[in-house]
């Protein structure tokens, strides 16, 4: 009997274990599951004798993969997939995919909660900015990006929108203005919600340089990766404009400096929170679990993110 592995060191909801149950068990697969471990090595021995892996944020490193003997196949649960060890997984024929969408909408009102947390200054008493009528622009037209679109303009806020992957028709079929790069994307909004994947090309990216092309009373809003930011340009930045303001689903690595320079002038979640809602944590467990049973029964690679 196959043996599915359900490892979070970060629990999924009661009720997505027990639905991930089901769908394995009427599979005719088995389910193991190991919650709030503590080190390495107790995933390393679970997954020993595992055929496929769920995870969450847990990193499947090249030793898990080197102790995972039987396994086949690993499910990010979520549409990141960067504490997944590709080249490790494609060594050992294991296919690696995530979920994407699960969690689309998830993040994207986590965006908007920090934009109007944002926009009436922490909710301190004193008077705010509202959203409707500014302009935003979204960087990068993916799940997410097509949420945060929405809601967008919902507000009544003016959304521009630059993917290269994305025809614009597309885009405009949606109701949004396309641009035609990420510098007119800037320069155009004074919110620009970031979504972008962390790879060799956006790494750092996004930096002082770009974000000071952004108008008067600039926005970066990050739900995307903090590898993506230049976060030392962001702080030169900040410096020079008073204007500006930094809010993330994850805290930098100088989150102390901001702490220190900016107050009131930034926001960042004590934890990645976009995907923290009961609804995402059932949808990304299931899908993965539908994903895998696919897989081994009738090898459906649909959402495969390695070679």
């Amino acid at each position: 009997m196959k043996k599915i592995l359900v490892a979070t060191e970060k629990p999924f909801a009661p009720a997505a274990v027990a639905q991930i149950k089901e769908i394995v068990e009427a599979a005719g697969f088995s389910m193991s599951l190991l919650e709030k471990y503590s080190s390495p090595d107790e995933l390393n021995a679970a997954v020993a004798d595992a055929n496929a892996l769920i995870v969450r944020s847990d990193k499947v490193t090249a030793d898990v993969v080197d102790a995972a003997k039987e396994l086949q196949i690993v499910v990010r649960a979520g549409a990141g997939y960067d504490n997944l060890d590709l080249e490790a997984c494609s060594a050992k024929n294991i296919v690696a995919m995530n979920t994407p969408g699960q969690n689309s909408n998830a993040v994207a009102e986590l965006a908007f909660g920090m934009m109007v947390f944002q926009a009436r200054n922490h909710f301190n008493g004193a008077a705010g900015t509202e959203l409707r009528g500014k302009k935003i622009g979204i960087h990068a037209y993916g799940n997410v990006g097509i949420y945060v679109a929405k809601i967008a303009k919902g507000f009544g806020m003016d959304v521009y929108a630059f993917d290269p992957f994305v025809e614009d028709a597309k885009i405009k079929a949606d109701g949004i203005t396309p641009v035609s790069s990420v510098e007119e994307l800037y320069s155009t909004c004074q919110y620009v919600s970031l979504h972008i994947p962390a790879n060799d090309k956006t790494k750092k990216s996004i930096n002082a340089e770009l974000l000071n092309t952004m108008p008067e009373g600039a926005v970066l809003v990050n739900t995307a990766r903090k590898e993506v930011i230049d976060e030392e340009s962001v702080v030169a930045l900040m410096e020079k404009r008073a204007d500006f303001a930094y809010i993330s689903d994850i805290a930098p690595d100088n989150k102390a400096v901001f702490e220190e320079k900016f107050p009131g002038r930034f926001f960042f979640t004590p934890k990645k929170m976009g995907a923290q809602t009961s609804e995402a944590n059932i949808n990304a467990g299931v899908a993965a679990a539908n994903q895998i049973v696919k897989f081994l029964k009738d090898g459906d690679e649909t959402f495969r993110v390695n070679k």
